[in-house]
């Protein structure tokens, strides 16, 4: 894989994290922390637009580390990221490829 297309990968699964940032913050300002968030999932294809539940708690435990994100079954890019957790109806994938880990960062709403 080239290094621009890992780049790419990257901006786009930050850019997925980043409106799952905005949907986790309205459902706790609703009130509504209790129930699962319904998120987009946060594979690296700009043209993704299925979804997946999580508890908020799952999900902040993702959001500890930069380079994780949860994405549906059989959406990783293991020539990018590898399988490091799974959950009920998706998992979670950290990125090895440093390209793709420095653009995860990068784009990390919380950093």
């Amino acid at each position: 894989m080239t290094e621009e297309r890992a780049r790419r990968i990257g901006l786009n699964e930050g850019i997925f994290r980043a409106v799952n940032e905005r949907l986790e913050a309205l459902i706790e300002e609703a009130g509504l922390a209790e129930e699962k968030l319904d998120l987009l999932c946060e594979c690296g294809s700009a043209e993704c637009t299925h979804r997946l539940k999580m508890s908020l708690e799952a999900y902040e435990h993702l959001r500890a580390d930069s380079t994780t994100f949860a994405v549906i079954p059989g959406h990783e890019r293991l020539e990018v990221e590898a399988i490091v957790e799974q959950g009920d109806g998706y998992n979670v994938v950290r990125k090895l490829d440093p390209e793709a880990a420095k653009m995860a960062r990068a784009t990390d709403p919380r950093r």
